[in-house]
């Protein structure tokens, strides 16, 4: 599954979700179940995290070494099966870059609201793509709420800290997810395989039979 974290610069609240959510997620990305990225609609490319991000990042158990940031894609839009937002805004923005995103692209909050608020309604299905389509319907449920996460680039670090908590809850929530449409995914193609084998057997014994 592959999940893209967008906001503008690509130095702040993006690539503090990216690596959270990687360390929530740390068993099905060490497996190649999960994969995690981030990138920006006006990113400052090639440089690392915003300092006071990378703290913040730091103060939740993270790490920020490596990251460097770059612009979102078409490209990486399409091979997206999740699109997570820090604002409704930059939703917009790359729902314009790529209109076939609509439906598996949400902020940060609203998936989250939609995920606690509407849990009686949500569809765990094997095929990642259609379950975001199932929990796009909902969203009409969550839209009256704040669903930003407010920039804190070029603010004080408590405006940091208040953006990097935010953050950090909608992970917790967001990380189950993902976790239990990959085992999910897996499970349907396990059954897949196992039907497919008993065909290919019940082909052989028939041929044997001949």
């Amino acid at each position: 599954m592959r999940i893209l974290i967008v906001c503008v610069g690509n130095v702040c609240r993006s690539p503090l979700g990216e690596r959270l959510l990687r360390l929530a997620l740390a068993d099905e990305v060490a497996a190649g179940l999960v994969e995690v990225t981030s990138a920006g609609t006006g990113a400052l490319e090639g440089r690392a995290m915003e300092p006071d991000a990378a703290a913040e990042l730091a103060r939740l158990g993270g790490s920020a070494d490596g990251f460097v940031a770059r612009a979102v894609t078409d490209e990486m839009l399409r091979a997206s099966d999740l699109v997570l937002t820090a604002t409704t805004e930059v939703r917009k923005q790359v729902v314009g870059i790529t209109p076939a995103v609509l439906h598996r692209t949400f902020t940060l909050k609203e998936l989250a609201l939609v995920v606690e608020e509407e849990a009686q309604h949500v569809q765990v299905l094997p095929d990642v793509r259609r379950a975001m389509r199932a929990l796009s319907a909902r969203r009409g449920a969550v839209s009256r709420n704040d669903l930003d996460v407010p920039d804190p680039m070029g603010r004080d670090a408590a405006r940091h800290r208040e953006a990097a908590d935010q953050i950090a809850a909608t992970v917790e929530v967001l990380a189950p997810l993902v976790a239990v449409l990959v085992e999910e995914r897996q499970a349907a193609e396990a059954e897949a395989l196992e039907a497919q084998e008993a065909q290919e057997e019940a082909q052989e014994a028939r041929a044997g039979e001949a």
